[in-house]
């Protein structure tokens, strides 16, 4: 992979940090991205090529890709859409301004992304964009209403442009993973605490045990995977000569995927209520 070059969101920890460094050791050139100026300087420490690229502003996502053009020579071979958070809390506590900044992020950023890097891979005749979907871009689940409302949306959104890109050289491939050991319950707490006002929800007493979750170290799911997982799943998207439309990671995403063809609407909410 010597000379191929990728750009990859929301690398400061978890999944994104894991497929950098990965990639960087396999001989791709990585453009490893954070939302924080203060974490591009320690990947740049960690021996990473490394600048800002926050999905909510859109002209950081128009100098990161002109950045990368122009260190590349104006050529860009993948994109690895990874970046993403989570604002949980019931359906009916969501105030609309919750779901359009995590829209913002979520999606509308993932969307601004490949529509600037397609005329380039339109140009040199290939390209790879890779969208990091999530077992609940495949079904719901409780307390996740936003996270699924995104997911749910990307996988559609993906859906179409594959379709609609075929003939071009341009791949769109999403990938699903299930638990996966990230930072993504810690970071959702800011979000929590500034959208779903708890106190006063009528599901007042059951939001003790979402609390737990979110501040409370808790023991690993069952069927956590570390970040690697995905990058395994990744680097076959990424090399291979005819690549899937979709990856599966971790036993709840194949699980899910088949559930929500076999099983009637009523049973699989059954299912998933009962975890």
């Amino acid at each position: 992979m010597q000379g191929k070059s990728i750009l990859i969101t929301g690398c400061s920890s978890g999944i994104g940090l894991d497929a950098a460094h990965t990639l960087k050791a396999r001989g791709w050139r990585v453009f490893a991205t954070c939302r924080q100026q203060g974490d591009c300087d320690r990947l740049q420490t960690e021996g990473l090529e490394s600048f800002r690229l926050d999905y909510a502003d859109e002209g950081s996502i128009a100098t990161a890709v002109d950045t990368a053009l122009e260190r590349t020579g104006g050529t860009l071979d993948a994109v690895f859409n990874n970046g993403a958070y989570a604002c949980p809390g019931a359906v009916e506590d969501l105030p609309r301004g919750a779901l359009r900044e995590i829209f913002e992020v979520n999606l509308f950023g993932y969307h601004d992304l490949a529509r600037r890097v397609i005329p380039v891979m339109r140009k040199q005749g290939h390209g790879r964009i890779i969208n990091c979907s999530s077992v609940l871009g495949l079904v719901g689940m409780t307390w996740r209403g936003a996270y699924v409302a995104t997911k749910f949306a990307m996988e559609g959104l993906s859906d179409v442009m594959r379709i609609e890109m075929k003939g071009t050289g341009v791949d769109v491939i999403l990938i699903e993973p299930g638990p996966i050991s990230t930072r993504i319950r810690e970071n959702a707490i800011p979000h929590f605490e500034k959208w779903i006002d708890w106190e006063n929800s009528a599901r007042r007493d059951q939001y003790a045990a979402l609390r737990g979750r979110l501040y409370e170290k808790s023991a690993p799911d069952r069927f956590e995977l570390p970040a690697s997982a995905v990058t395994a799943k990744l680097i076959h998207a990424l090399e291979s000569r005819r690549p899937a439309p979709r990856y599966f990671v971790t036993t709840p995403t194949y699980l899910m995927n088949i559930a929500r063809r076999v099983l009637p609407t009523r049973m699989l909410d059954w299912m998933i209520a009962k975890g």
